[in-house]
């Protein structure tokens, strides 16, 4: 890891840390609006590295279908769900979120 990294990160949770209760985006909006162009990976990378403890709301941001990203059925996902539900974000019946409607 270079030194460059961390910088990146720090702008990644930023980005993050911002989005309103309610609300998601995409890891290619934080990407954007971080700087990075359309860096949707890089995003993923810096979400992991999150300490387990954050308060960085990680939860609000999902991928361009509308779908959680974690594996279905495991436990990061079901966390990911709860928190969504209870700031007042409705799944669909095939388990996406209307970006139209929630998106930030």
């Amino acid at each position: 890891m270079t030194s460059y990294e961390p910088n990146i990160n720090h702008r990644i949770w930023q980005v993050v840390a911002a989005i309103p209760k309610g609300k998601v985006t995409t890891y290619g909006g934080v990407a954007k609006k971080a700087g990075l162009g359309q860096a949707a990976r890089r995003v993923g990378l810096a979400l992991r590295g999150l300490p387990h403890s954050t308060l960085i709301p990680w939860h609000r941001v999902i991928n361009a279908q509308g779908r959680l990203s974690l594996p279905n059925g495991s436990a990061p996902h079901k966390i990911q769900t709860d928190r969504l539900e209870a700031e007042g974000v409705l799944f669909r019946t095939n388990n996406t979120i209307d970006l139209k409607q929630y998106g930030w």
